[in-house]
């Protein structure tokens, strides 16, 4: 690692890591803040709206509460930010807005971000992902979340991070240097899958039942499980407005174990790329992130489909709500100056 070059006067500068995700978007501060909102954004439909509500945009689960009375936006669709109607673009920078606004910068305070994205963003909504960070920042890097999520744990030779998220999961495989485009993959079959697939399976096995997907989604972040499940997933939904008891065991098993075969592909794919005389160090560090991570049984799952290929060690973050952020954070810290001059 090269020496650590001072660009600005730490007392007076604030130093942010921001994983903006498709789910949930969280930031660190230099000055010891840290937070996190589920990536939401919404305006109300109308002034009756804004005079219920009382305010003019609302963020994470508040908006999603809300969502009756407002038009609310994803700005991250499938790792990508989304681009075309101007509330559409306008959302992304009121998310960025709120999460800096979260870590309270002093008056005046310049701030130096950088920012992890999915992996499809990192490589074709760079430029709109500056953009809308522009007006809160003074100073800025993005990059993708694994890349994140590795310098921040040190794991930076002869790793491969997998960053389970609602869009996506992107693969990096870290070799002593900055990734590139081939070190890095990206697979649709994440979260939001799950919450598709969990939904179509509990809308045929219950048709007479009333839920949504948003529903669905609460049910899997409450209850995710690959593998073998100790207790059963009971949960209640409405039955003809009366609230009843339906077991879901086997369809969130299958709806969660939905994406796990793309995922051991690519990682077995991306391993046989590498060098032979590293492939079993890297098998030896393979590390899960981003919320997916927290599936339970996910790791045991992911060492058996490896094991007829060798063994190998999987783990996960200890904090996935924030690692990459965290993350982020270190490397703003750590950047050299000539970095930041190209960010300019």
């Amino acid at each position: 690692m090269e020496e650590k070059e001072d660009i600005t006067n730490k007392k007076e500068d604030l130093y942010v890591g921001i994983d903006l995700g498709t789910s949930s978007s969280a930031i660190v501060a230099s000055n010891g803040k840290k937070n996190w909102v589920e990536s939401y954004v919404g305006w109300p439909k109308d002034f009756i709206a804004e005079k219920v509500i009382g305010k003019s945009v609302l963020f994470g689960t508040e908006a999603l509460k809300n969502r009756l009375s407002m038009d609310v936006y994803r700005p991250l669709e499938r790792g990508v930010v989304k681009e075309g109607t101007e509330r559409e673009e306008e959302s992304v920078k009121e998310l960025i807005r709120h999460l800096v606004g979260l870590v309270k910068p002093a008056k005046d305070q310049k701030v130096f971000a950088v920012v992890g994205v999915p992996s499809e963003a990192f490589k074709v909504n760079k430029i709109a992902i500056k953009k809308a960070v522009a007006d809160y920042v003074d100073s800025l890097m993005v990059v993708s979340e694994p890349f994140a999520v590795a310098y921040g744990m040190n794991l930076l030779n002869n790793a491969m991070i997998i960053d389970i998220g609602a869009g996506t999961v992107d693969f990096c495989v870290m070799h002593g240097t900055i990734p590139g485009e081939d070190d890095q993959r990206t697979i649709l079959t994440a979260g939001d899958y799950i919450d598709q697939q969990l939904y179509n399976l509990l809308l045929e096995k219950f048709p007479n039942s009333t839920f949504n997907l948003n529903m669905a989604r609460i049910f899997k972040e409450q209850n995710s499980f690959v593998g073998n499940s100790v207790d059963n997933v009971k949960v209640e939904i409405p039955v003809e407005g009366k609230s009843v008891i339906h077991d879901i065991t086997g369809e969130m098993k299958r709806s969660c174990e939905s994406i796990m075969p793309p995922m051991v592909e690519t990682i077995t794919e991306m391993i046989a790329r590498v060098d032979p005389e590293y492939q079993k160090k890297i098998k030896n560090k393979i590390v899960l992130a981003g919320c997916g991570s927290q599936i339970r049984g996910i790791t045991d799952y992911v060492s058996r489909a490896l094991k007829e290929y060798g063994t190998g060690q999987v783990t996960t973050v200890e904090d996935p709500l924030f690692a990459g952020a965290a993350g982020a954070l270190s490397l703003a810290h750590e950047m050299p100056k000539r970095y930041w001059k190209k960010i300019d």
